[in-house]
């Protein structure tokens, strides 16, 4: 039979340990919370700023306090395996923002109507065929 009991010898860390990473991420989440929800009077594109680069930093306090991530576990695969998924997920992201850019700037202006009043005179919006045209 296979020995099923051993163990790596990677830590797990203390629950000290764990509990600072707690708390180091609930700071960084309450953090851009609170620009939002107390309205802080600073540039668009600073508290974006702000927050993605909070963002960041708590991606860091997950992979070291959460994952356990270091260069001498498992002889740096863990490490190389983080690097590649954080490429990936700029790539993912940096294309979102890209497309959703770009969907803000190529959409059609609503000036000062509403959606609302669109839908209460367009008949093709409620899904009401024109006179004619009742597809028979």
């Amino acid at each position: 039979m296979s020995d099923h009991s051993t163990h790596s010898t990677a830590s797990h860390g203390t629950f000290s340990q764990l509990m600072v990473g707690f708390a180091l991420a609930a700071v960084l989440t309450l953090i851009p919370f609170g620009l939002i929800i107390f309205e802080v009077e600073i540039t668009k594109t600073m508290m974006i700023g702000i927050i993605m680069g909070l963002g960041a930093v708590q991606i860091i306090v997950h992979l070291v306090y959460f994952l356990h991530l270091n260069s001498a576990s498992e002889e740096g695969w863990t490490l190389t395996a983080s690097i590649f998924a954080l490429i990936v997920l700029l790539i993912v992201l940096a294309g979102s923002l890209w497309v959703m850019h770009n969907m803000n700037e190529h959409m059609m202006p609503m000036g000062n109507v509403d959606a609302s009043q669109m839908m209460q005179t367009d008949p093709e919006a409620q899904g009401i065929a024109p006179s004619g045209e009742s597809g028979n």
